[in-house]
């Protein structure tokens, strides 16, 4: 069985009107929202055995605070240039030339791609994955060569909903 966490990057920051899209970093409130989704993960004992990011700085930003919430090295986050402006069908290729010995990975990267995957893997339609927002597939293959747009959607979460129960 092969697990994959899809993460969208935290909420950016506008404030810098000369920077590239690339660029932009992370806004305070995401920040707090990165480590606020990350320290529930931590809760729930979520621990993949591969950190995938985008080089944008927003997502490997987002994918460094979960690594260090997570206990997983920095320097172990693969940084994946495909994942920026991906489309579906590049990251399902991504997922397919993964390693075998691997079972649970998290990625990091950006809408529409991330919703966009997700609807074509599930049956259920979630409108946005907003930022910091997590979702896990799980994909009833023994290798990852195998994986196709059929998933099993364990989770679903994001900093509202986190906030919301907290209350």
């Amino acid at each position: 069985m092969k697990t994959v966490y899809l993460v969208r990057h935290a909420k950016s920051s506008w404030q810098y009107e000369d920077i590239d899209d690339y660029d932009r970093p992370l806004k305070g409130r995401g920040i707090r929202d990165a480590h606020l989704i990350s320290q529930w993960l931590e809760k729930e004992e979520i621990r993949p055995e591969k950190l995938f990011s985008s080089p944008a700085t927003r997502a490997l930003h987002t994918a460094m605070i979960f690594s260090r919430t997570l206990n997983f090295p920095f320097k172990d986050i693969d940084v994946e240039d495909k994942l920026y402006m991906a489309s579906s069908e590049v990251l399902l290729d991504l997922l397919r030339a993964l390693d075998d010995e691997l079972n649970s990975v998290m990625f990091f990267g950006h809408n529409p791609t991330i919703t966009n995957f997700v609807n074509r893997c599930v049956d259920q339609r979630i409108d946005n994955v907003p930022t910091s927002g997590v979702v896990c597939l799980h994909f009833d293959e023994t290798s990852w060569k195998n994986v196709n747009d059929r998933a099993e959607l364990l989770y679903f979460d994001y900093p509202k909903k986190r906030k919301k129960s907290n209350s």
